[in-house]
């Protein structure tokens, strides 16, 4: 089964399940908000849309959090999974947002345009650590000048012990929050797929495609927020 594939079983429950398996949930999420927002409200002010590219963008949780910070924005969303992206666009479409989806892998080139914001919520960890890296250039280059990329991730430990550790705590605190035997195993068996990579050797790739004030904004464990932006030039 591909990612794709494994997504769209879950499209109609993904979201319910969502504060029970991110424990740091408002926090994860919140701080990429706040990370994304600054240059979608300075392209406001000066009189344009704000341009949001969601990246894996699942059932649309991300953009809608930004269109709830920043109303006016323009989503733009990228997944794999069609069913993932039907709901996404329910969501979208019934709270009046402007966006458009288009089906693709975060291998394929980016949807064309240049975006005030890239972000990401618990999508890219599905790649090779190669394919990061080219995902972090094309990124860059997509951003404006002063645009923002902000990755809310789940990251791999800096040590086999510690990446021990962060699965510990992770069930401990997913069956604190009531996830049961079933559904933790079928995150687990979602997770077969990911590659997840150290925070700091993904804040060095941002930094090697050309980011600047790259920078850890949030971690808690597995969940981390990082990313940078494109200098203004």
């Amino acid at each position: 089964m591909s990612v794709a594939d494994a997504f769209d079983a879950v499209a109609g429950s993904y979201d319910e399940a969502r504060r029970r398996l991110v424990p740091c949930f408002d926090a994860f999420y919140g701080t990429a908000v706040q990370v994304a927002a600054p240059p979608l409200a300075a392209a406001q002010a000066s009189g344009r849309t704000p341009q949001v590219l969601d990246l894996g963008a699942g059932t649309g949780l991300l953009s809608l959090l930004l269109a709830a910070a920043i109303p006016g924005v323009r989503l733009t969303l990228v997944d794999a999974a069609p069913g993932m992206l039907a709901v996404a666009t329910g969501h979208l479409a019934a709270r009046g947002v402007p966006h458009r989806t288009v089906l693709a892998d975060l291998t394929d080139p980016l949807p064309t345009g240049r975006y005030d914001a890239v972000v990401s919520a618990l999508a890219i960890h599905h790649l090779d650590d190669a394919g990061k890296r080219a995902l972090y250039r094309r990124v860059a280059q997509a951003l404006v000048p002063g645009g923002v990329f902000v990755n809310a991730e789940q990251v791999a430990g800096p040590t086999p012990a510690l990446d021990r550790r962060y699965d510990e705590v992770w069930t401990a605190r997913i069956t604190e929050l009531g996830s049961d035997a079933d559904e933790i195993a079928a995150a687990r068996e979602r997770m077969r797929h990911d590659r997840p990579a150290t925070v700091t050797d993904q804040c060095h790739w941002l930094a090697d495609a050309g980011l600047v004030d790259v920078d850890c904004f949030f971690k808690e464990w597995r969940f981390a927020v990082f990313g940078g932006r494109r200098e203004r030039g």
